[in-house]
């Protein structure tokens, strides 16, 4: 396999500039530069110097073995100066290194998981992690990234295999007498895993809005307030106000980090009958993306009623507060009247739908588990036929273990013989 090499920090000026190497050649590049390989695991300074011995810079210097390393492989990490002269000097030098080149995107990742070191899921929690904004996604994206997944999809998958292997018994060992009746142990097992598996597909929609960000709709009436409300929420001028109705006539995204959480604020146009061809078209945006929205809030003048009919959860508010004696579920945008009440509100609403989610972050990992549940459910029908469905029960176990194996980016139907010898005394 190549030795590759990359700058794994962000590119222009900084104080530390890190710069990346993985492969068989690695810690030779790091004789060839430094004079000497340091101690694995411990950060050694260093002099660089070019083929031709002139000093490239003065850093600290990595190197980890394979059974150490981010990759599974030997590397080792440059820590320079972070001007672009400095990076630059050294990818050039790495690059006319023997058996070395440029990394390709994403290839150090790809090296963990090709290697071991990451399974799928954690390959995605690390992207998550990557592009977190808020405390939310960090912590979501480090439960997926710390293994978690990982671990309850290795148990579902222990519990299938026993199970499998159960059945497998009894079909390979037909003619011999079997211990015990193996079905309600079986039907034990892929229950619980289905329960299970449930749970956490209930949870994905809401993991998801974590990771891409919910989306909160001001609705209302024209000239109602809900632009200069948006600007309030947002600190900035992100929304053009004035005394004339219709001034929006496109939805206005505004991203937020609320309590931790992500949140898109979406300034729509205002809710009247209009013969304007432009406004109609807004309108008709501004009901539709108001009704995917996970959360509403509907800014209404005193006296008046919201022009689309509210969920339960959503928040309804008595717009123009300061013109109208800052009534109580009173607000204004205009004066900050009611806008940190606003942002508790909308806060623990999300928090609390938070709350609810799992460790699946992604819709592939639903369309998994959800192939899981169906095959098991196929299982769980058949049990009740005994030996004559036996084949047909392992059969949809095993697509069950591989869906769930495509959660980690593993499939191995080894262990199923493996878990029928361990478990079974059958002197063969």
């Amino acid at each position: 396999m190549d030795t590759i090499f990359a700058l794994s920090t962000a590119p222009g000026k900084a104080g530390v500039a890190i710069i990346r190497v993985s492969g068989p050649a690695a810690h030779e590049a790091v004789n060839l530069l430094c004079g000497d390989v340091p101690p694995p695991r411990k950060a050694s300074l260093r002099i660089l110097r070019d083929r031709t011995g002139h000093r490239l810079d003065e850093a600290l210097v990595l190197t980890f073995t394979e059974d150490h390393s981010f990759t599974g492989e030997s590397s080792a990490e440059f820590q320079v100066h972070g001007s672009k002269a400095v990076t630059d000097a050294l990818l050039v030098e790495l690059e006319q290194l023997d058996g070395l080149r440029a990394a390709e995107a994403g290839e150090f990742t790809r090296r963990a998981l090709e290697n071991g070191m990451l399974d799928l899921a954690q390959v995605e929690g690390l992207a998550d992690l990557i592009d977190a904004e808020t405390e939310a996604q960090r912590r979501q994206a480090m439960r997926v990234l710390s293994g978690d997944l990982g671990r309850k999809a290795e148990g579902w998958r222990e519990k299938l295999i026993r199970a499998a292997a159960l059945l497998e018994a009894t079909i390979d060992f037909a003619d011999e007498e079997v211990p015990v009746d193996v079905g309600p142990e079986v039907s034990s097992l892929v229950l619980e895993v289905i329960e299970e598996l449930r749970a956490e597909i209930d949870g994905v929609g809401i993991a998801e809005r974590i990771r891409t960000g919910f989306e909160v709709a001001i609705v209302g009436a024209p000239n109602v307030g809900k632009s200069t409300l948006l600007n309030a929420l947002a600190g900035r001028e992100a929304a053009i106000t004035s005394e004339y109705a219709g001034t929006t006539r496109d939805v206005i995204e505004v991203r937020m980090d609320l309590g931790g959480l992500p949140v898109t604020l979406l300034d729509t146009a205002g809710l009247r009958e209009t013969e304007d061809a432009v406004e109609s078209i807004g309108i008709h945006r501004a009901r539709d993306r108001a009704k995917l929205a996970d959360l509403r809030v509907f800014l209404v003048e005193a006296g008046n009623i919201p022009e689309m009919t509210p969920e339960p959860t959503d928040i309804v508010l008595t717009a123009k507060a300061d013109l109208n004696g800052a009534p109580v579920n009173g607000i204004s945008g205009k004066t900050g009247v009611g806008v940190s009440e606003l942002v508790g509100r909308i806060s623990t609403l999300l928090g609390d739908r938070a709350a609810g989610h799992g460790i699946a972050t992604r819709h592939r990992h639903k369309d998994a588990m959800t192939r899981g549940v169906a095959a098991l459910e196929v299982a769980l029908g058949l049990l009740p036929y005994g030996e004559d469905s036996a084949d047909l029960a392992a059969e949809e176990l095993r697509t069950a273990i591989r869906a769930l194996d495509s959660l980690v980016g593993r499939i191995d139907i080894e262990n199923v013989l493996d878990e029928i010898f361990a478990s079974f005394c059958l002197g063969k």
